[in-house]
């Protein structure tokens, strides 16, 4: 992959992309003060780049019917690599997971799960966290309301 050479059009192309990724070239260019040819021929270097990964709907989680989200502190036994990577094979795998940090500090990982009330985060927790071989505790909290979440990063 081409190294990824971002400029200030650049990172106003990516803004407005994080924005509104399903606006036309033509509006994208007008936005950024070029003419569509340049501003596609940009947009297609900072995918093949890998700085546009992909382009997905963002989808309200309440409506969606799963208003839940918890944040799950994870310590496993022991911090070795190899046992590192299976938990993240593991967790992987479970579309409740959308999110997942290795940590430093007192736990090894943390969470953010998602779903649609307690007794679905008891079930999940139940089934899968707590038979994952290697995890030594599990430490959850529920999140009352959400304050900020971004979707798109600082790149102005």
């Amino acid at each position: 992959m081409p190294e990824a050479k971002i400029d200030i059009i650049d990172r106003k192309i990516l803004a407005h992309l994080q924005q509104d990724a399903h606006m036309t070239m033509e509006k994208l260019a007008e936005a950024v003060g070029l003419s569509p040819s340049p501003c596609a021929r940009r947009v297609r270097n900072l995918e093949a780049a890998g700085v546009i990964k992909r382009y997905v709907a963002v989808v309200d989680q309440d409506k969606a019917g799963l208003p839940v989200s918890v944040f799950a502190s994870i310590k496993l036994e022991r911090q070795r690599e190899d046992e590192l990577d299976r938990f993240a094979r593991a967790i992987a795998r479970w579309p409740e997971i959308v999110e997942c940090y290795l940590m430093t500090g007192q736990r090894d990982y943390l969470l953010r799960i998602v779903v649609k009330d307690l007794p679905a985060y008891e079930a999940f927790l139940k089934r899968t966290l707590t038979r994952l071989e290697g995890v030594a505790s599990i430490e959850s909290s529920f999140a009352l309301s959400q304050v900020k979440h971004a979707q798109g990063l600082p790149v102005e």
